[in-house]
């Protein structure tokens, strides 16, 4: 075994097989992505062991969690486990429900009380009933009680789903510092394509209860099949801060050695920043187009050619350095451009918004 945490699994659950395997590195965010019904609630569950695989195997760390007639219950697993409802205890207070999750280490490695609700802003509700909090707080409560039981592995189902848009914006950023700061592995299941983005640095995802691909959130991306999930064909990328601009609401970000600008966002000069670019959002030319409403022009190189979603687009793959960009033109304008893989363009590039503060 030589990742972190190494799984596979078959089971039937009614009508739905599941029949996927997966690995885990020791810290970062993987996401289980996919279409509701895909497996991806299955899949984390058997991985906790709430539910027992008539097949399965699952060592962590180099431990046998799960192999033949060896099953680990999931009292003495040493995971966190964050469900879509928050489920705190009505009749104690905030910091006696976390006072209730927390488990003491027999060393200082442990995740610190202190630590845990500066992270999640909780310092204001500690004294507060349950009930007395919004859906949002109420959320970040129970991540919170999941990471003081200490746990070696975070697993996180659907977190944000009971949230309206406004509570999923107002917890996003949470989620964004816990795991920068924490490093605790975490597979994160969702079926947004928006949170995923903000808060994963890997994709595994799930199709029918088989894995359909994996790799890096800027690997799977691109491929991912748009009218399955529900979303656009994107790819996201990753460049560091260069400069504000308050004045016309921009940010600027060096990406591969050009300016990239983007709809400004509050990250400090030098730190890194993830940005999802839609495929519609980009334009080719054949020459540099400098009077334009396009703030972006970035020369790259096509690299590849595919039918889009609808089936009447081209999807156009272009490469400026290692960054892989999308563009969803008619067929028409693919013909009349002349499109061929090993060309020079140039693409033109909306100022994105969808951005993830990297540290």
């Amino acid at each position: 075994m030589s990742a972190w945490l190494e799984g596979a699994f078959r089971t039937g659950l009614g009508d739905f097989t599941l029949d996927a395997s997966l690995s885990l590195e020791s810290n970062g965010v993987t996401a289980l992505f996919g279409r509701s019904g895909s497996g991806k609630t299955s899949l984390l569950r058997c991985i906790a062991g709430l539910h027992r695989a008539e097949e399965g195997e699952l060592w962590v760390d180099g431990v046998c969690w799960q192999q033949g007639r060896r099953f680990l219950p999931s009292h003495r697993r040493a995971i966190g486990y964050v469900f879509q409802e928050a489920s705190l205890l009505p009749h104690l207070s905030i910091e006696a429900n976390l006072r209730f999750g927390f488990k003491r280490t027999r060393d200082d490695a442990g995740i610190a009380p202190d630590q845990v609700i500066e992270l999640l802003g909780l310092s204001a509700y500690l004294g507060r009933m349950p009930d007395k909090l919004s859906g949002g707080e109420r959320q970040r409560v129970a991540i919170a009680r999941a990471l003081l039981s200490q746990p070696r592995l975070l697993l996180m189902d659907e977190p944000l789903s009971a949230l309206d848009t406004e509570g999923k914006q107002q917890i996003l950023p949470y989620l964004q510092t816990l795991t920068r700061h924490l490093r605790i592995p975490t597979l994160y299941v969702s079926h947004s394509l928006e949170e995923v983005t903000r808060v994963a640095d890997r994709m595994v995802y799930l199709e029918q209860g088989r894995v359909a691909d994996r790799g890096t959130l800027m690997e799977v991306v691109p491929r991912l099949p748009a009218g399955k999930v529900g979303g656009e064909e994107s790819v996201v990328v990753e460049g560091r801060m260069l400069a504000q601009d308050s004045g016309h609401g921009l940010s600027y970000l060096d990406l591969e050695g050009y300016r990239l600008s983007v709809n400004q966002i509050g990250a400090e000069l030098g730190e890194r920043v993830r940005v999802r670019i839609p495929a519609r959002d980009v334009a080719i030319s054949l020459h540099e187009v400098r009077d334009s409403s396009m703030l972006n022009a970035l020369p790259v190189i096509v690299c590849g050619l595919r039918d889009g979603a609808d089936g009447i687009r081209v999807l156009v793959e272009l490469r400026v350095g290692a960054t892989l960009l999308l563009a969803k033109i008619t067929r028409k304008s693919f013909e009349l451009l002349g499109l061929r893989e090993g060309m020079a363009v140039f693409a033109q590039i909306k100022s994105v918004a969808m951005l993830q503060d990297l540290g």
